[in-house]
């Protein structure tokens, strides 16, 4: 498929673009990947939503059915195809599986969005977890470094994934805080470990802003050109979200991030024109 935005953002041709997004845990990095997936997919986009989150609460923001998540389990908890992909149990297993077939066959189809639920990536150090290890580095790698249209991946909290090397080959990623001290303190680290993988461009998004002071101490925080925009916190944005069917949610939803998807657009279409 190949699209083109009428305001130019992005080079005319086929647009495959990668953005990873995370944060300290609770600063609202799925409600802002849910929003950019729905507002791509709007513009026309085939989206693929990658819910990398050990939370797995992607599907449920975009709108999914309990009991279509229920019927379709995170990727993680498929032992016996990991085994065949990764070459059985043991201590020897295949460090890249072939995947590519089962990220269409896994997916819950949301409109034009393409749901795949990761489930948790297991730390290192977790002997028994290298072959689980192994098969999601290389679903996330394979769409993140393969030729889609847009990939949003809703990674876990903090920087154990970016370690990793899950965020290689991402056009952009977007770093969410609030402002705290620890939130921003995270993101710097954040920050700090994208630039020593080479991600062509690293942005921050302030979240649940509520004051001129709190905007106020994020723009200090950072240095200029740093931080793309804010997020206000958003009541009922808060309160549709407690609820068992949130209807209205996604209006809200949109509303929020439509406020840093116009500069989401513009610092993509300046990357992918650096890179071709």
């Amino acid at each position: 498929m190949s699209v083109r935005f009428s305001a130019g953002h992005f080079r005319q041709g086929s647009v495959n673009v990668k953005i990873a997004i995370t944060g300290k845990g609770g600063v609202g990095k799925t409600t802002l990947a849910a929003g950019l997936a729905k507002l791509f997919a709007q513009r026309g986009y085939e989206v693929y939503a990658v819910d990398a989150d050990p939370d797995i609460s992607l599907g449920t923001t975009l709108g999914v059915p309990e009991e279509q998540l229920a019927a379709q389990p995170p990727m993680l908890e498929m032992k016996e195809l990991i085994a065949e992909r990764t070459g059985g149990g043991g201590l020897v297993y295949i460090l890249n599986p072939e995947v590519d077939d089962i990220l269409e066959g896994y997916a819950i189809n949301v409109g034009n969005i393409k749901l795949l639920r990761m489930g948790a990536v297991k730390h290192a150090s977790s002997n028994c977890y290298c072959p689980e290890n192994a098969f999601l580095n290389a679903a996330i790698n394979s769409l993140l470094l393969g030729n889609r249209e847009i990939v949003i991946l809703d990674m876990g909290a903090g920087i154990e994934q970016l370690t990793r090397g899950t965020a290689r080959g991402v056009d952009m990623l977007l770093i969410v805080t609030e402002p705290t001290r620890v939130s921003v303190d995270t993101a710097h680290v954040i920050q700090r470990l994208a630039g020593e993988m080479d991600v062509p461009r690293v942005k921050v998004v302030g979240n649940k802003i509520r004051s001129a002071k709190e905007r106020e101490f994020l723009t200090a925080s950072f240095a200029p050109g740093e931080l793309l925009g804010f997020l206000e916190f958003d009541e009922t944005l808060w309160e549709r979200a407690m609820m068992e069917d949130p209807q209205g949610l996604e209006e809200v939803l949109l509303q929020a991030v439509s406020r840093v998807f116009d500069q989401i657009l513009r610092e993509v279409g300046e990357v992918k024109s650096q890179t071709k």
